[in-house]
């Protein structure tokens, strides 16, 4: 009498610009017993998910082409029942609620590890609470201001000189700003 033995492991599409962050992650689930597949844009992610699509996606938002929420659309399209967590560098609360409403089941900001985002996989999976949150603490003004430095900073291809132009300060005082650590909550 023959079994087959039926590969039962999870598989996992990655899928982020970064190359080093996206090995990284790749190996860390592949230790960790995942089936991982890794894509560097859009139209990589899509010719992956065509040929098998993954049970779980983590993208990352922004990418150059098309964004990460164009991304968690069109994966789903192609199957309703993968679970697709969205990474960002650049948070915000629109963004999270665009990538919630595109069918994202959580949201994570960089960085992340492997075990930040099956953490983010289970809280997804748990049965919403009835109890509603006790409060929603927003950021500091300081820490919005360092996140939309570092935003407008990535949308300049990190050249310090056009962002402060952008931002309408000193180049200077940008330069100040951004050796300063990100600002706690």
């Amino acid at each position: 009498m023959s079994t087959t033995v039926v590969d039962q492991r999870p598989s996992l599409l990655l899928v982020d610009d970064d190359a080093t962050l996206r090995e990284r992650l790749a190996r860390a689930f592949r230790e960790r017993g995942w089936d991982v597949t890794t894509a560097g844009h859009h139209e990589e992610a899509m010719a992956a998910a065509g040929r098998e699509s993954p049970e779980y996606a983590v993208v990352d938002l922004r990418m150059p082409g098309h964004s990460g929420l164009e991304l968690v659309r069109d994966l789903l399209a192609v199957d309703a029942s993968t679970r697709i967590i969205v990474l960002t560098g650049y948070g915000s609360i629109s963004t999270t609620v665009d990538a919630i409403r595109l069918g994202a089941v959580n949201y994570l900001p960089k960085p992340a590890d492997a075990d930040d985002i099956l953490a983010a996989f289970a809280r997804a999976a748990e049965e919403p609470s009835v109890a509603a949150p006790e409060t929603l603490q927003a950021p500091s003004l300081a820490r919005a201001e360092w996140e939309h430095i570092h935003r407008v900073l990535a949308d300049s291809a990190g050249n310090i000189s056009e962002a402060a132009r952008k931002l309408g300060i000193h180049r200077r005082s940008l330069q100040r700003k951004l050796q300063k650590y990100p600002p706690s909550r």
